[in-house]
């Protein structure tokens, strides 16, 4: 019988029935609580009977806009128990993301977790015709369901859901395991959303089997053990956090709900003590920051022991990995060189990492509990910086790389055996190739588009066989968009998107990703956005952290009366300016034309819907448009 999602969990469930599989608070100030794999099984199946008593059929599509919770990995199992799909998304969607991707799926059914996403709907119910069931986790208001009432819409609660399955699995005792062995590898599991960075939403059908070809190997990369508990703070919709969840029920180890806030994951991650944190880039980079962040606030010696420590475990780092071979390369090299000249300098190193060691970073360790094994960093780039200061540490965060497309890991560093600055080989059942922009298959070194072939490729877009046609071969090749390169090894390394490619005037192509990151470096700066597509040279839009620059101007006796005041002050431009000059430079590898000439500066965060998709990416797209007259500014002559 070939695996599914809901089989594995049997499985699971059967071997480890009295294991935590699931902790979560039941309100903010209470201690978290267990869910064992026998209760999680148990009420997937009763919601999956439940759905059944309600008519739900094989194939069928159920909508799902919730955040991530105990319920929704309940319901999503319950779901795919019985031959449906989910069509999830956030709690930070739009209406008018909700409309089009409700209407277009043409669900009946809805998990609407609260009475704020149900308003949404309801708003735009006249345009999804097909909606007749929302059920909810939480209770709906008065209001809501009045509108709900108004609109011609059910409202069912998750918990009566639920009642209603075992009341049917008394009556029909064989009915959901039977479902659960009709399922067969090839059946959607799910159609996500893509966040559209380049305008409309494709609807990407993943299997089953797309889900668990990963399961294979990345059980050995980011292993678990039966009663290891990994930290949840991304949107479930997405699929990296849905698939790390697989991971994470697969290996018997429990999914802990907090949320990507340094106030609220710190102390989450004090309580439960866990070995694994999957997360964006950003949450690495925050608490990076917030470590910065208090040593400068500190000051004097403890400051000053910070940056000598810092920095001596930075080299010492850089000198052992030349030494055993750890960083991404594109050609071999003579190794008995490099433990000539370097071993001297790594053995007058090693005492002083040792006093930082026990001074400094097994304190900023224990921040992270003492079973902490290793942080995933996926979904976004992963900043050269962060990577090498967590190296220094002693703290592990391996860079996977994926794609909704491919469900969505193509690679990732093994914790046990990791590579620098790239993103690892890809895992067994897929194969990746590098080719230049005809098509033509490039060797080992040379800069091209990554293209992934094996099972964990997409069946297609939903209902649009004209856009599949254009990302997928007929010999089943992914096009992924993302320019990369394979080291000696396989190893692969993500340089950035094809579309976000500037090409000057002068005929010169910039990929922004590298600069952009670079000048993140700087504590005075929270966004940039490199810009100049057609420009004679390159701009940046800029967006000044808050709270350092306010500082600097108090500390400058620099008069201001509030924030949108201080960026129009010429001491702040040149400051930031002569920032970014130190960062982009020839002796930090940018070339002359590489160079921001002129920026300017904005006051406002990016937000979710506006400049940023849904999982925080920057809609480049969009910016030309609402920077408009900030862009024609930095280049007018």
């Amino acid at each position: 019988m070939e695996k599914t999602l809901p089989r594995i969990l049997r499985d699971v469930s059967a071997r480890n029935p009295d294991v935590p599989a699931q902790y979560s608070r039941p309100d903010k100030k209470a201690p978290f609580e267990p869910v064992t794999f026998s209760q999680m099984f148990t009420a997937a199946k009763n919601f999956a009977a439940g759905l059944l008593s309600l008519g739900v059929v094989r194939g069928e599509k159920i909508g799902f806009i919730s955040d991530d919770r105990k319920e929704w990995q309940q319901a999503d199992l319950g779901i795919l128990s019985i031959g449906a799909c989910d069509v999830p998304r956030g709690c930070d969607a739009s209406a008018n993301d909700l409309k089009y991707i409700l209407s277009f799926t043409e669900v009946k059914i809805c998990i609407a977790e609260n009475s704020s996403q149900a308003k949404k709907i309801i708003s735009v119910k006249s345009e999804i015709p097909t909606l007749e069931k929302f059920i909810s986790f939480d209770d709906f208001d008065d209001e809501t369901i009045e509108l709900c009432k108004k609109a011609g819409v059910e409202v069912l609660k998750f918990n009566d859901v639920v009642k209603a399955g075992i009341e049917f699995n008394e009556k029909n005792p064989e009915a959901v395991d039977a479902e659960i062995d009709k399922g067969e590898w090839d059946d959607i599991a799910g159609i996500i959303f893509t966040s559209g960075t380049t305008g409309t939403p494709k609807g990407v059908m993943l299997t089953h089997g797309n889900f668990i070809t990963q399961l294979d190997e990345l059980n050995e990369r980011i292993y678990l053990f039966p009663g290891d508990k990994a930290v949840c703070v991304l949107p479930v919709w997405h699929v990296f956090q849905r698939l790390c969840e697989y991971v994470i029920l697969n290996q018997a180890a429990a999914l802990c709900y907090s949320k990507p806030m340094g106030s609220v994951l710190l102390p989450d991650i004090a309580e439960l003590n866990p070995q694994i944190l999957p997360a964006v880039p950003r949450v690495f980079e925050a608490v990076y920051e917030g470590i910065e962040k208090k040593m400068r606030r500190t000051g004097g010696i403890v400051e000053m022991m910070y940056k000598f420590f810092v920095r001596v475990a930075i080299l010492h780092s850089r000198i052992k990995r030349r030494l055993l071979r750890q960083n991404f390369r594109t050609r071999y090299d003579f190794i008995v060189l490099s433990w000539i000249t370097l071993i001297i300098p790594f053995i007058l190193l090693t005492p002083f990492k040792a006093l930082g060691n026990l001074l400094v970073f097994k304190k900023v360790r224990a921040m992270l509990g003492n079973a902490f094994r290793s942080g995933v960093a996926g979904g976004g780039a992963y900043s050269k910086v962060i990577d090498e200061y967590f190296w220094a540490l002693g703290i592990k965060v391996v860079e996977g790389y994926g794609m909704t497309e491919t469900a969505p890991v193509v690679a990732v560093r093994p914790i046990d055996a990791p590579v620098f600055s790239c993103i690892g080989t890809p895992i067994r059942g897929v194969s990746t190739r590098i080719v230049d922009m005809e098509g033509n298959i490039l060797p080992r070194g040379k800069k091209g588009v990554l293209q992934v072939k094996g099972k964990t490729v997409m069946k297609g877009y939903y209902k649009r066989q004209d856009l599949t046609d254009k990302v997928l071969s007929s010999d089943g090749w992914l096009d992924t968009g993302d320019l990369a390169i394979e080291g000696v090894h396989g190893e692969l390394k993500i340089l950035g998107r094809v579309k976000d490619t500037i090409v000057l005037s002068g005929g010169e192509n910039v990929e922004p990703l590298p600069i952009e990151a670079k000048i993140h470096e700087s504590r005075f700066i929270a966004t940039a956005v490199v810009v100049g597509q057609d420009q004679r040279n390159l701009g940046a839009l800029i967006l000044p952290n808050q709270e350092e620059l306010e500082l600097w101007a108090k500390e400058n006796n620099i008069e201001f009366k509030d924030f949108e005041d201080l960026v129009k002050k010429p001491e702040a431009y040149k400051m930031i300016n002569d920032q970014i000059q130190e960062l982009v430079n020839a002796k930090n590898g940018f070339r002359m034309f590489e160079k921001i000439v002129k920026f300017a500066f904005l006051t406002k965060p990016f937000e979710v819907g506006r400049e940023l998709s849904a999982k925080q990416e920057i809609m480049r797209y969009k910016l030309s448009e609402l920077y408009a007259k900030e862009i024609k500014e930095i280049f007018k002559e």
